[in-house]
């Protein structure tokens, strides 16, 4: 049985993650540790650093019970049984692998910090996603030299799609833990597993070795990329052939083979972890030879940034080849709904290239966009100027050339469009980056309509 748990790193991750073993565990004493004071003072407020549906209420269920959020110190460190390290392993911009490579200097800080300040024995889970022995690395730092009990690396990889990360911490596919495949690692894992067990069903827990945990990690993300990268690539076929994406992902996605889930065209697959984790396994494949691979997770990444291109290529060709000055309502920031998380968005590109094109842009989101400011600070020349971040979405509207919708929220799907359309200067477009609305209607209101893999609905 375990009484104390740590985690470092009070993110999209761990304070999420961390919040759910509180709420199902509630012997069993959780402290989520951050060096960022404001990150620390914001999970014990009201307004909560992560949005997520649900979030909230598990928060306050648990916290101040037997769930605490604090700054790092050496006491929680050494009191803690089992530790969870759920740092940034942002792309590497520097050096050797610039670009590609994972950074694990934090990863790295991290393991010297509970080096000096932990018990011996002390399990570590790395929640991080990290390369592929990683946790081999990990050891080798924390056991050198060590005569007493060893310190035990598991991988626990997490599954979380933002927007349902409480649904799917409730409710997961499975729960992966890695271990050396020893009977201290197997013990170790077990540890790990206990705490699942108490809401997790036994057959959803997966053991595997330390490695395989690892590489899975990167293969799912990789894998659901391809996915999105795919049906993405068909529909700019779609567009030359005047055929329908939607009705080909509902097609091959009744395939049981192939199943519907992340087949919707749109302009384009964001987040902390697709790129990364890509770019990421690609390098890993270099490193030990296999180009041939290497390039075909790259590819993944190349298409991705083509449908971004392709999409604001066709807003300039509509828009009578310029939007110098025009002013286009940007509907959605954050990369998915139900998040405000702006990590890799496409809107970043989106908006960016806009702007560069001399556009005037009026970004509305529900959630995101204090992190759409800051992605957006720091444009060169004038551009900054050219952006106003207005919460309610008719007023985005009002007076602009064309709406341009980034972010499938639901909140968009019910908006008064023919009210909208009033609003807006003639002719209205309507780009539809996700193929969320209804293109009959706005059509039947007016609007120009230029979907994602379909035939553009104009009225010249």
């Amino acid at each position: 049985m375990i009484r104390n748990v740590l985690c470092i790193g009070a993110g999209y991750v761990g304070g999420p993650t961390m919040a759910l073993i509180a709420d199902r565990c509630p012997e069993v004493n959780v402290t989520v540790a951050d060096i960022n004071t404001q990150k620390i003072g914001q999970w014990n407020s009201d307004l909560l650093p992560v949005f997520e549906p649900g979030l909230d209420a598990v928060v306050k269920r648990a916290r101040g019970r037997n769930l605490f959020f604090t700054e790092l110190t050496p006491q929680s460190i050494a009191a803690a049984e089992l530790i969870f390290i759920c740092v940034n392993t942002p792309t590497k911009q520097y050096g050797e692998g610039a670009g590609m490579a994972a950074d694990l200097q934090y990863w790295e800080k991290s393991a010297r910090t509970i080096l000096a300040h932990a018990k011996p024995g002390t399990v570590v889970v790395e929640k991080s996603t990290v390369p592929v022995r990683t946790a081999e690395a990990i050891s080798r730092i924390l056991n050198f030299e060590r005569k007493g009990p060893h310190f035990q690396v598991l991988s626990n990889p997490e599954f979380l799609a933002e927007g349902s990360a409480v649904r799917d911490l409730e409710q997961p596919d499975r729960v992966l833990i890695g271990s050396e495949l020893t009977e201290e690692g197997l013990a170790a894992a077990r540890k790990l597993g206990w705490l699942y067990e108490h809401w997790v069903p036994k057959e959803n827990i997966l053991y595997t070795s330390v490695w395989s945990s690892e590489l899975s990690k990167l293969t799912a993300n990789a894998f659901l990329a391809q996915r999105v990268s795919s049906i993405n690539a068909i529909s700019a076929l779609c567009e030359k052939t005047n055929a329908d994406v939607t009705e080909i992902s509902r097609a091959i996605g009744t395939d049981a083979r192939i199943g519907p889930r992340f087949l919707e065209a749109g302009i384009g697959f964001g987040g902390s972890c697709f790129r990364k984790d890509i770019l990421n396994l690609a390098y890993i494949c270099g490193q030990f030879g296999l180009s041939e691979v290497g390039n075909y997770w790259m590819s993944v990444v190349r298409m991705n940034d083509y449908q971004i291109s392709r999409f604001v290529k066709e807003i300039l060709d509509r828009l009578f080849n310029t939007v110098a000055d025009k002013k286009l309502a940007v509907f959605g920031f954050s990369f998915k709904p139900e998040t405000n998380d702006t990590r890799d968005s496409p809107a970043i590109q989106v908006c960016t290239r806009l702007l560069q094109e001399q556009a005037r842009l009026a970004i509305s989101d529900p959630r995101a966009l204090d992190n759409a400011r800051k992605d957006l600070a720091g444009l060169p020349g004038d551009a900054s100027s050219r952006v106003a971040y207005e919460p309610n979405p008719y007023l985005a509207a009002e007076g602009a050339h064309a709406i341009v919708l980034l972010t499938h929220w639901k909140d968009y799907k019910a908006l008064d469009y023919e009210r909208i359309y009033r609003s807006m200067q003639k002719p209205a477009f309507v780009f539809d980056g996700r193929n969320a609305l209804d293109h009959e209607r706005l059509f039947d209101l007016g609007f120009n309509v230029v979907p994602i893999g379909k035939s553009p609905r104009l009225h010249f």
